[in-house]
């Protein structure tokens, strides 16, 4: 009859046991005489082992194999996820790099609308200055009328002042009364 490997191991582990008791038991033997209960003792502890070795084989046997499976599939889920942690990291790192892009983008895109606003308000500040500045030369020249009609006025108040006293010093009395007349009679006659 042909043993398989498990049972060979059982066979080999109680084989060990046995001679473990055996080699224990001498120094009990070499103290005192070799009493037949020793021997007994040892032939059940070998029935012992014996029985717990049929009895347990089984379960033990599917235990470990149990265990040997559950193990194998543990190691194949983090194989996977190994490799799809790998994955996404790889993703991450393609997005990563996409964002330095877009980022860029992004930037030179701020960049061109500063530029679009800074022109812009340059124009609109030009164009108001020269608003302004044609404001400033009409209030100028009106101003300037006003102050040359003004100067007008008080030439012309001046000139009628130095006439009237001019003519005061000119006109005598007789004058003034044949100028009355004539100007009475040229209103009566019309």
């Amino acid at each position: 009859m042909k043993l398989g490997g498990k049972t060979r191991l059982g066979l080999g582990l109680i084989l060990i046991a046995f001679v473990l008791t055996l080699i224990f038991a001498m120094p009990v033997h070499a103290a005192e005489e070799w009493q037949a209960t020793d021997t007994y003792r040892i032939m059940n502890f070998a029935v012992l082992v014996l029985i717990l070795f049929f009895i347990l084989r089984k379960p033990v046997a599917n235990f470990l194999t149990d265990r040997i499976r559950l193990i194998k599939e543990q190691l194949a889920d983090l194989e996977k996820q190994k490799v799809e942690a790998e994955k996404k990291l790889a993703e991450y790192n393609e997005k990563l790099s996409a964002l330095d892009t877009e980022a860029e983008k992004i930037i030179q895109e701020y960049q061109r609308q500063g530029e679009e606003a800074r022109a812009n308000i340059l124009k609109q500040a030009e164009a108001a200055a020269t608003k302004l500045e044609q404001q400033a030369r009409k209030s100028i020249e009106q101003e300037f009328k006003q102050a040359k009609l003004q100067l007008e006025t008080e030439l012309f108040d001046a000139a009628v002042q130095k006439a009237e006293e001019r003519m005061k010093g000119v006109i005598t009395e007789e004058d003034h009364e044949r100028l009355v007349t004539e100007y009475l009679d040229k209103v009566v006659k019309k």
